[in-house]
């Protein structure tokens, strides 16, 4: 199997059916709405300008391109409208290596060559973003190419796999034509989405943000740095913000919109749902520093008459963060918290049993106003998995969850 860099195809001598010498080859292309890793075309810069030759129309690739057609054939590349050009948009421009979870610069590409029907096929097989691909370019033309290959084996390869990058692009028209979208990206874990993100530029955040769907993105979101989180936010249009918004913990969301001005805070919250911006409006209303202003107000909470079959049914509909089921709280009649119920005891439990049978002891609680010191102190002192949050009537208004206090303490280093 025959391979190619891309470096040494740039440049590389064009000849037609008839064997004369046309041109050199100034592009190599993808058709990404037909085929994200095959050739499509080059670019051939000729003596009449540029010109457009299919990769259907290559015949061979020994010492230069060799067409099956002539230069009359060839279609003057007028743009490159639906085209990703490898050297203008991928040489040396920042891609995301989704296997690595980073942010890396392409050094060179690297392609395979293959046989389908008697026709010839060209595929990126990878992108090298190591010393390989840097020295490959730096010594074209200087040193002999038999020289240069024996030096290159010398260097280990540093090549992602193509089907492990993801492209960015900032222009959100070019990216629906060329049908860029970030797939492989929403597929990681969000904490390492934010990783990735807070190691691009402005722009390509937004790009990034404006791409994913809005609960992968909520996700990310809450993982970025509060400073970031505000950079992307007021970098997006207020509705796409406030989708995005919709999809994140209240308690997030809160702190989110707390930190942006009062003006673009509020065009948000106007663009979201009605159930979604009451919650967010509510905690808004507390002080972050204190124990309402951590909470989330997504948690369940049942009668004190419920059973263990209950929790489990109320469970299967919870939409909100798992770390908020590992407590089931129970409230009477006037909603005063009566009891907590660890997840544990629920499953082990036959499906009949009295959930105030299983109830976890001593009930700790902390009231709203509570100061971060002190709801800190009751997690440490008593292993807590879910601290619940209950007014001046010992009414219950929200849960604190571990990552809430770990972002608290993160946010102080």
């Amino acid at each position: 199997m025959a391979t190619f860099a891309l470096s040494e195809l740039l440049g590389s001598t064009v000849y037609d059916a008839t064997g004369a010498v046309c041109g050199r080859v100034r592009e190599v292309a993808l058709a990404p709405q037909e085929d994200r890793s095959r050739v499509s075309s080059f670019i051939v810069k000729t003596a009449s300008g540029n010109r457009v030759l299919p990769f259907s129309a290559v015949a061979q690739m020994v010492s230069g391109i060799r067409a099956s057609t002539t230069l009359a054939e060839w279609t003057p590349a007028n743009g490159a409208e639906g085209l990703f050009l490898l050297s203008r948009d991928l040489l040396d421009q920042q891609v995301i290596d989704v296997h690595g979870r980073k942010v890396v610069r392409v050094n060179d590409v690297d392609f395979y060559q293959e046989t389908a029907q008697n026709r010839l096929i060209l595929k990126i097989e990878g992108v090298d973003v190591g010393a390989r691909g840097a020295i490959r370019r730096l010594l074209k033309g200087v040193v002999p190419l038999a020289a240069l290959r024996l030096l290159l084996q010398r260097i280990p390869p540093r090549e992602i796999p193509w089907e492990f990058v993801d492209l960015i692009e900032t222009d959100p028209a070019r990216r629906v034509k060329l049908k860029i979208s970030h797939d492989r990206l929403a597929k990681l874990h969000p904490a390492d989405i934010a990783d990735i993100v807070e190691d691009l530029a402005p722009d390509e955040r937004e790009a990034v943000f404006e791409t994913l769907d809005e609960e992968v993105a909520a996700g990310a979101m809450e993982e970025l740095e509060p400073k970031v989180q505000k950079s992307v936010v007021e970098s997006l249009d207020s509705d796409r913000a406030a989708d995005i918004v919709e999809e994140m913990e209240p308690d997030a969301a809160a702190d989110l919109l707390a930190d942006l001005p009062q003006e673009r805070s509020e065009e948000i919250l106007v663009q979201m749902q009605p159930e979604e911006r009451q919650e967010v409006t509510e905690l808004l209303e507390f002080e972050e520093n204190t124990a309402a202003g951590r909470m989330t107000t997504e948690y369940i909470a049942l009668s004190v008459a419920a059973t263990a079959h209950d929790a489990i049914e109320t469970m299967r509909t919870f939409e909100g963060r798992m770390e908020s089921m590992s407590t089931i709280f129970l409230i009477d009649s006037k909603g005063t918290l009566a009891g907590a119920v660890p997840l544990a005891k629920i499953v082990l439990a036959p499906s009949s049993t009295p959930l105030l049978a299983l109830t976890q002891e001593p009930l700790i609680s902390c009231q709203a106003d509570a100061k971060e010191k002190e709801f800190a102190e009751l997690f440490d002192k008593y292993n807590l998995l879910t601290l619940p949050v209950v007014d001046e009537k010992n009414q219950l208004t929200g849960v604190i969850t571990p990552d809430d206090v770990i972002n608290m303490l993160r946010a102080k280093l």
